[in-house]
C-alpha cells in the first residue's frame, strides 16, 4: 500500500502562487553616470528617459521551477511503501533465577541414581540447565549471591550463554555467608529496568539470611509491590543448625507476599519436582508483536528533479557552445 508519512507537507504546494499576489522587486539605477550628462544631452537633442528591463524565462524554465517545486514538495511528504502485516512473537516474562553460593553448597547429599551423590550446586546446576532449555518463552537472568549478591547475567533472550555462565559459576566465589535480602532487592532493581509486566523470581537457598542490609521479608514485601512473583526452593537439611539451618518459617513468608510458593528439595527427584510445579504455575507466555515494513521512496523525486534540472542546463550549456562556435566560425570568414 502506498502513502505519505506528512500529507500536511503538500499545503507548501500553494506558496508559489502566494508569491506572485507580492510585488515585484525593483532596485533603481542609473545607466550611465558622466561628469557631464546635461551637456550631452544638449548635444544629442534627447531627453533623459527611466527604463527598466524584466528577464522573462522561457517556457522550458517555467516548467522546469513548477515541476521541480513539486518533486521538493512530494519528497517533504515523504511516499512510503507500507508492507502486508508482518506478527512476531516474543518473550513474555521476565525470569530471574537466583542461587546461593554460600559454602554450605558444597554439601554431598544429592543423589542420583546408580552415579552417587552431587553436590548441591551441581544438582542446582542439572535442573538449572532443563529449565533453560525448556522456557524458551521466557527473558533469563542469573544473581548469585553469598556474602554479597552479584549479577551473573542479565536478562536475555540467549539461553545457551546464559548455561554457560551458569556452568562457571563455584562455591564460595560470592563469598561463604548467606544474604539472602540483598539478592531480592538486587533482583528488584533489575526488574524495575526492564518493560516486562510479567515478573518472576526464583530463589534457591540452602540457609538462613545472615547479614542482609534489608531484611529478606521486607524485601519481599518490596518486590510484591512492583508485582514480582517469588518461588523460593529449600535445598538444605533440615536438621542443620547455626548459619546452615533452614530458616524455613522466612522461606514460606516469601513466597506468602508475594503471591509465588515455596518447595523444599532434599534430594534431585524433589528439586525436579519443584521445578516442574514452578513450571505449571508458570507456563510458557509469548506476547505477539504485529508491525507493517515501511521503505520509503522520498528519494524517487529528488532524483527525477534532479535529472531534469541535469538535462536542462547540460542542453543549455551545449546550444549556448553550438552558437558560440558558428559566431566564431562566422567572424574567420
Amino acid at each position: 500500500m502506498f502513502e505519505f508519512a506528512y500529507p500536511l507537507a503538500f499545503l507548501a504546494l500553494a506558496l508559489p502562487l502566494l508569491m506572485r499576489l507580492l510585488p515585484a522587486y525593483k532596485e533603481s539605477r542609473d545607466s550611465v553616470k558622466v561628469p557631464f550628462f546635461d551637456k550631452l544631452v544638449e548635444l544629442s537633442d534627447q531627453r533623459p528617459e527611466e527604463g527598466s528591463r524584466i528577464l522573462q524565462r522561457d517556457r522550458a524554465q517555467l516548467f522546469l521551477v513548477g515541476f521541480m517545486w513539486v518533486c521538493l514538495v512530494l519528497a517533504a511528504a515523504k511516499p512510503q511503501w507500507v508492507g502486508a502485516p508482518v506478527e512476531q512473537q516474543r518473550s513474555g516474562r521476565d525470569l530471574m533465577v537466583a542461587v546461593d553460593l554460600s559454602g554450605s553448597m558444597q554439601t554431598q547429599d544429592f543423589q542420583l541414581p546408580g552415579q552417587g551423590n552431587i553436590n548441591r550446586l551441581e544438582a542446582v546446576k542439572r535442573v538449572l540447565r532443563e529449565l533453560a532449555a525448556q522456557r524458551d518463552s521466557d527473558r533469563l537472568g542469573l544473581i548469585v549471591f553469598g556474602s554479597a549478591a552479584y549479577l551473573q547475567t542479565p536478562f536475555t533472550d540467549d539461553h545457551k550463554v546464559w548455561a554457560q555462565l551458569l556452568e562457571e559459576t563455584d562455591i564460595g566465589m560470592a563469598g561463604q555467608s548467606t544474604v539472602l535480602g540483598d539478592a531480592i532487592g538486587l533482583a528488584i532493581k533489575l526488574f524495575r529496568e526492564n518493560d516486562s509486566d510479567n515478573r518472576v523470581l526464583i530463589v534457591l537457598t540452602d540457609g538462613n539470611d545472615t547479614g542482609s542490609r534489608v531484611p529478606p521479608v521486607d524485601a519481599a514485601k518490596v518486590a510484591a509491590a512492583y508485582d514480582i512473583r517469588i518461588y523460593t526452593i529449600a535445598i538444605g537439611d533440615p536438621a542443620a543448625a547455626g548459619e546452615e539451618a533452614l530458616d524455613m518459617e522466612t522461606i514460606q513468608r516469601l513466597s506468602e507476599v508475594t503471591g509465588g510458593q515455596d518447595f523444599q528439595a532434599l534430594d534431585q527427584a524433589q528439586l525436579e519436582a519443584a521445578y516442574a510445579a514452578i513450571a505449571e504455575l508458570e507456563p510458557n507466555l509469548y506476547e505477539t508483536v504485529s508491525f507493517r515494513p515501511r521503505r520509503s521512496l522520498h528519494w524517487l523525486p529528488v532524483g527525477v528533479a534532479l535529472l531534469l534540472y541535469s538535462v536542462y542546463h547540460g542542453l543549455s550549456t551545449w546550444r549556448a557552445w553550438r552558437s558560440l562556435g558558428r559566431e566564431e566560425r562566422a567572424d574567420a570568414a
